[in-house]
């Protein structure tokens, strides 16, 4: 799950951003609300999580722009230190799911997040699945004929990448983005995930579903 936090407070941020990728979610973010506005129009995501109260653009606002005019009615939980009752009234009403007041426990925004989610995607299919592999989306669960594969986060990224697009051509670029944003290191890493990943998923089974294409990335598909 792809998450866009938007919050101007750079160590909430910080803290925010390596609970939910220890957590195994995916993780953009920006410092304001125009930089919010440009990362959800560039790229597609699960969740937002938005700050109310910050610079240029406000976390009310950037929800209004995204429900109205990109029609993304994808679900947002918003962050705030205003806990009257008009203020959580103003957050729904501009298209909010849920709203949580600061100071918070990183578990509760956790619970929070999967709590919207269930709500969200409740007639929406929970599992991804290819031949024998199946991945369900609410308990990160990877299992193939029937066997339980522990992934580490990184893997687990990628295999729900490649999933999510098969039988298409997913772009290293694409992949690298996922992984490490714009930070992508100097060694040809991704190969060395991939390698592993295959290792887990493909070499104990038959046939195998992560598959090379020369010159443009990878993709999953049953040959």
């Amino acid at each position: 799950m792809r998450i866009l936090l938007v919050e101007d407070n750079i160590d909430i941020t910080a803290s925010i951003a390596d609970y939910l990728e220890f957590q195994g979610y995916t993780c953009d973010f920006a410092y304001d609300g125009l930089t919010g506005l440009n990362l959800a129009t560039n790229h597609e995501y699960d969740i937002y999580i938005l700050d109310i109260a910050m610079p240029g653009m406000n976390g009310l606002e950037l929800c209004q722009t995204l429900r109205k005019t990109r029609h993304d009615h994808k679900p947002v939980l918003f962050l705030t230190a205003r806990d009257t009752l008009d203020d959580k009234l103003a957050g729904f009403a501009s298209g909010g799911d849920d709203y949580l007041v600061k100071p918070f426990e990183l578990k509760e925004l956790h619970a929070r997040l999967q709590a919207v989610c269930r709500r969200t995607f409740s007639n929406n299919a929970k599992r991804l699945a290819l031949a024998d592999l199946t991945i369900n989306m609410d308990t990160l669960e990877v299992t193939r004929n029937g066997i339980d594969i522990q992934l580490s986060p990184n893997n687990y990224k990628l295999l729900l990448t490649l999933l999510k697009e098969s039988p298409n051509v997913v772009t290293r670029e694409t992949l690298e983005y996922q992984l490490w944003g714009d930070s992508v290191p100097d060694s040809d890493s991704l190969r060395s995930h991939i390698y592993k990943l295959r290792q887990l998923i493909d070499k104990p089974f038959d046939p195998p579903l992560i598959h090379t294409v020369p010159g443009r990335g990878f993709r999953m598909v049953e040959k």
